[in-house]
């Protein structure tokens, strides 16, 4: 099968399945019903191992989304990696990456969650390594042992899991009030979702293909760790350090805005706006309204493909050159791509009415109507202006700037499998916000506060999107220590990788040549060869008739009877 049919086939297949999917979940949700299959596995004395698959409306409208943007990359990556020898097996892992993420949805037993969780864990450290250097390798070790961590602490969740002879967490999710399970959940969550202290991994992983940076951080991966605390959210309420993990998502947002800001390239402002999304949903998830935080995971998945995509157009037009400063007045060049950019741009940054406004706001008023402190609020109102800001910069740099490339004439839009990809996931960056929140709330909120009160998420984005701009005009290059921690996310990059370890490394090294190697070595290993050596060369004199050496012999052993 030639890759140009294989693409085609997979695509079709999937948003077959998208479709199933979507129609199965509006079923659901009509008649609220839910479907839990199970099967015994083995029994070891009384805690039985099932095989346990669970198909409600949050899992089927979740897959139903995975598998439409799924279809959508792979029907990109067709024309995006043409020209690559090894095209078929991309899209097999492509789909790997897709049958991993299905595994964890639909699993509401903690042995099947590990299969697709250690699954993405391993098949996206396959694609972050795809493009074989230095770069992708160190990228790839960074992903793959950051999320090692939330691998060992699920394992661990299932080892206190046998205290209830099932591993059936939905069966008995109220009755559990385990404070360390609840912690080591929270973990596993927060290593797969890049939150503060993990965070390093996620902009790293942009080392893989640009098709596979749209599904792993739009529906994928990094949202894995949010569907999980979603799932625990009864749980996790019962938490006594609820504020302070709540405190530690709001300030990943505000690392990551920050950071997006002091970056130039292309696609990791995209990975570090995921990021800051990323923290909003937790946040929530933290102040105790899952639903909210799932209708913005459904939403932000859709609008943040199509990002990565008009990114991945960009950059197939610069011959793989990620660097904004490069880019300028494309849209006199690109105008249909950079047309789709800045609608799922504004998307992002909540404006009304498009699709993200719906989540965002939504997010924030539900945020000021309970009992927050005003530290907190100001703190998600500076992450929303953030938001507008660096999405401000890079609308800036890529239409309003001087072109700084070779030439105009190898810019293309000539593009037909990227482009209708795109086109299809803008449409969705329109009306998925409204579509969603008529399927998934069963009734309608309506939340009465203040105008100012009301009107603040959108001052704060118009003051962003201002801003943006503004600072845009005054870029400068020269290097502080302020503007170096700014952008290399709080010193996350430094402390997650060589650095942190360079003085253990230093000291270790000293030991070695002390210990180990010197005062070591003569006193074990070396020190008895040399004994060895010694006697074995004095017992050979002796055999020999050495005179000397018999005489010296004989006058100690006469000193000693003396003595006696």
């Amino acid at each position: 099968m030639t890759y140009n049919k294989l693409y085609m086939y997979m695509s079709f297949m999937l948003m077959v399945m998208s479709m199933f999917f979507m129609f199965f979940s509006m079923n659901m949700i009509i008649y609220k019903y839910v479907i839990m299959i199970e099967w015994l596995i083995y029994s070891i004395n009384s805690c039985n191992m099932y095989m346990t698959l669970i198909f409600d409306f949050m899992s089927m409208v979740f897959l139903s989304t995975v598998s439409f943007i799924s279809s959508i990359v792979v029907l990109y990556s067709g024309l995006y990696m043409k020209n690559d020898k090894f095209i078929n097996r991309f899209i097999y892992i492509v789909m790997l990456f897709f049958l991993s993420m299905i595994m964890l949805i639909i699993s509401p037993n903690m042995i099947s969650i590990i299969i697709g969780w250690d699954g993405l864990g391993l098949v996206s450290y396959c694609l972050v390594i795809y493009y074989q250097n230095l770069s992708s390798n160190n990228a790839g070790m960074l992903t793959a042992l950051m999320n090692r961590v939330g691998d060992v602490a699920i394992l661990m969740s299932i080892a206190w899991m046998l205290n209830f002879g099932s591993w059936n967490f939905f069966c008995f999710i109220d009755k559990m009030n385990m404070e360390y399970m609840v912690i080591m959940i929270i973990i596993a969550g927060f290593t797969k979702s890049a939150q503060i202290p993990f965070s390093s991994w996620l902009p790293a992983a942009m080392a893989a293909p640009t098709p596979v940076s749209a599904l792993v951080h739009s529906s994928t991966l990094v949202t894995a760790g949010v569907y999980l605390l979603i799932r625990f959210n009864n749980m996790i309420m019962k938490c006594s350090y609820l504020n302070l993990i709540m405190l530690i998502s709001i300030l990943t947002m505000l690392m990551s805005g920050i950071s997006a800001n002091f970056e130039f390239d292309l696609k990791k402002i995209i990975a570090l706006s995921t990021l800051s999304q990323l923290g909003i949903m937790m946040t929530i998830i933290m102040v105790g309204y899952p639903m909210i935080s799932f209708f913005h995971l459904i939403i932000h998945a859709l609008f943040k493909a199509s990002l990565f995509l008009c990114a991945g157009v960009i950059i197939h037009n610069f011959n793989n050159n990620q660097d904004i400063r490069m880019m300028g007045c494309l849209s006199y060049q690109m105008p249909m791509t950079m047309t789709m950019l800045n609608i799922a741009n504004l998307s992002l940054c909540g404006m009304p009415f498009m699709s993200g406004f719906y989540s965002k706001d939504l997010i924030i008023e539900t945020m000021f109507m309970t009992n927050m402190n005003s530290m907190v609020m100001l703190m998600m109102y500076l992450g929303i202006g953030l938001t507008s800001f660096y999405s401000a910069r890079l609308s800036f740099f890529s239409m309003t700037i001087n072109y700084n490339y070779y030439k105009l004439g190898s810019l293309s839009e000539n593009l037909n499998n990227m482009n209708s990809s795109i086109v299809i996931l803008t449409v969705y960056s329109i009306i998925s916000g409204s579509m969603f929140s008529w399927l998934l709330f069963n009734e309608s909120t309506l939340m009465v506060m203040p105008i100012m009160a009301k009107l603040m998420t959108l001052l704060f984005s118009m003051m962003g999107i201002w801003m943006g701009y503004e600072m845009s005009l005054f870029a400068n290059n020269k290097v502080s220590l302020i503007k170096e921690y700014a952008s290399s996310m709080w010193f996350m990059k430094q402390i997650s990788t060589f650095h942190n370890q360079f003085l253990l490394l230093e000291i270790s090294l000293k030991f070695n040549k002390s210990i180990d190697s010197g005062w070591g070595e003569m006193l074990s290993s070396m020190g008895l060869i040399n004994l060895l050596k010694m006697l074995m060369y004095f017992n050979f004199k002796i055999v020999n008739n050495n005179f000397k050496i018999q005489m010296i012999s004989f006058i100690i052993w006469m000193l000693f009877i003396w003595m006696m």
